[in-house]
């Protein structure tokens, strides 16, 4: 059975849920899952102005993702320019389009999140783990290297050392690890971390989505060396917006904010 990319657009919680299907290869992600992956976050970054508010991104039973599918690996891997192709072109896009997500995205991590699983889950903001969830990217096992892309991103999340670590040791860490080194930000008994990742959701959609979107935008700078002294002054732009106004009036007011979708 092939896998997927389902993809459950909110309704009124205003949370998408995107999940990765193929669980008979642990989610491991096709060629095609990973353009599915880019288009379904393509899809969420144009629905401007619509109730989207927060992405739970998830794995289907039991896992998150396991990498790539490696029975797909001799179709592409030992040509020099398909590889690219594949890494810069397919993988690389898909990675961005997550980085670029506007809303607010949570991985909810259960099983493995391994290579380009943990590529995924670098991508997110939050990360919440269940106990039994292991981490890493042993593809040394398989006798190439991580993409310089990839190491990139995956770089924003694991320090430096402990990438090194991974990626020459070929090791996965458990939950407890991952947690003590920051690459998580929490870790729940295994039947509860859907629900943490609800709740985790449920939170941010009833804050602003321009505050959202703006400390995004700020964080992406950060991460890419800046804001510049252009960008800091634009941030600014948001003063006469209708949810600055709403959000300070129902404070002062003594009421809870209503931000409209």
């Amino acid at each position: 059975m092939a896998g997927r990319i389902d993809v459950v657009p909110c309704e009124a919680d205003g949370i998408v849920r995107v999940t990765i299907s193929h669980p008979e290869k642990l989610n491991a992600l096709s060629v095609a899952m990973w353009r599915e992956l880019r288009q379904a976050f393509d899809a969420v970054a144009s629905a401007n102005g619509s109730r989207e508010r927060v992405v739970i991104v998830c794995g289907s039973g039991g896992a998150f993702a396991a990498g790539g599918d490696i029975e797909e690996f001799p179709q592409f891997r030992f040509d020099e320019e398909r590889l690219r192709h594949f890494h810069e072109d397919v993988v690389a896009p898909a990675l961005r389009a997550l980085l670029d997500c506007p809303l607010p995205v949570i991985a909810q991590i259960e099983g493995a999140c391994v290579g380009g699983g943990l590529e995924i889950a670098a991508c997110c903001d939050i990360r919440i783990a269940g106990a039994s969830s292991r981490f890493g990217i042993p593809i040394a096992k398989l006798g190439f290297p991580l993409a310089p892309l990839e190491a990139q991103v995956v770089s924003r999340v694991l320090p430096l050392p402990l990438l090194r670590e991974l990626l020459l040791e070929a090791r996965l860490m458990d939950a407890a690890e991952a947690l003590a080194r920051g690459v998580v930000n929490r870790v729940v008994a295994d039947d509860q971390v859907a629900h943490e990742a609800a709740r985790s959701a449920q939170r941010m959609a009833q804050l602003s989505p321009q505050a959202a979107r703006l400390n995004k935008i700020t964080l992406r700078q950060l991460a890419e060396g800046g804001p510049t002294p252009a960008q800091r002054l634009a941030h600014y732009a948001y003063a006469d917006s209708a949810e600055h106004r709403e959000g300070l009036a129902a404070f002062l007011e003594k009421r809870p904010a209503r931000f409209a979708p």
